[in-house]
């Protein structure tokens, strides 16, 4: 594997897990896990 793919690789990765990582910490930072998890039915 080439140094160019490797770093396009890395580069990629980067972007993906990073924007899961802001898009939960956002989640969490704004209440929204704790809202959900209050609307859900207790006796299912």
């Amino acid at each position: 594997m080439s140094t160019a793919a490797l770093v396009m690789m890395v580069v990629a990765m980067v972007v993906i897990w990073g924007g899961l990582v802001l898009a939960i910490v956002s989640l969490i930072r704004h209440g929204a896990v704790e809202d959900r998890a209050e609307e859900l039915p207790r006796n299912v």
